[in-house]
């Protein structure tokens, strides 16, 4: 009875210690290739004078100029809620700007980072955001390239280095453009003498105002 309570008990001990280690489970990360890939931001565009409360695009182009296929092109922003860029503000969480969209397909489980799968040699791939701007001041947003999700695959510039940048905005407490509202209320101003009713016969001239 004894040999058979010993190897059970070892049988327990061998099963808890490969649980520990994750068992025999594939890691997550396994699919995702291991090493560096070139990458070249070859374009980043957003308005460096903003309005307060204006929604506009925030769009960076990353290209491939190696010869491996990049596993999966990732951007990380930081910079679209910073509470110490916003001092005294009512609320410290508040954006500095709020992203109505984010790019297509790009949504992954990271904060603030975005993947838009394989890139080939020689492809590029945009990254879009849809921001609207909520707190003036002047603002810096960064940006970098990862070649993947789990840090398997890391992403360089073509001379070693790290593919970041940063972009500094202003905003500007009035929108920058303002367009009258079609459907904004009409109001009839009456530009000849005063009078409670107009009598047949007559006219009156009237000069409309949006309000």
């Amino acid at each position: 009875m004894w040999p058979r309570v010993a190897a059970l008990t070892a049988a327990l001990v061998t099963a808890a210690v490969l649980a520990g280690c994750g068992g025999g489970d594939p890691r997550q990360d396994a699919s995702e290739a291991e090493g560096t890939f070139p990458v070249q931001v070859t374009r980043a565009r957003f308005a460096r004078l903003q309005g307060l409360g204006e929604t506009l695009p925030f769009s960076v182009t990353v290209r491939n100029p190696g010869t491996e296929t990049v596993p999966n092109v990732a951007m990380t922003v930081d910079g679209f809620a910073n509470p110490d860029a916003v001092p005294g503000s009512a609320d410290p969480q508040r954006p500095i700007w709020i992203v109505n969209a984010g790019p297509l397909g790009g949504k992954t489980a990271y904060v603030n980072t975005w993947a838009l799968g394989p890139l080939k040699p020689g492809q590029i791939r945009t990254f879009t955001w849809s921001v609207t701007s909520t707190a003036p001041g002047t603002h810096t947003l960064s940006y970098r390239v990862a070649g993947g999700l789990h840090g398997n695959a890391k992403a360089v510039t073509q001379d070693g280095g790290v593919p970041q940048r940063t972009v500094t905005v202003r905003v500007t407490r009035r929108p920058r453009t303002s367009t009258v509202d079609p459907e904004a209320v009409m109001t009839a101003v009456s530009t000849s003498s005063p009078s409670h009713q107009i009598l047949d016969g007559r006219s009156r001239t009237f000069a409309i105002r949006r309000t």
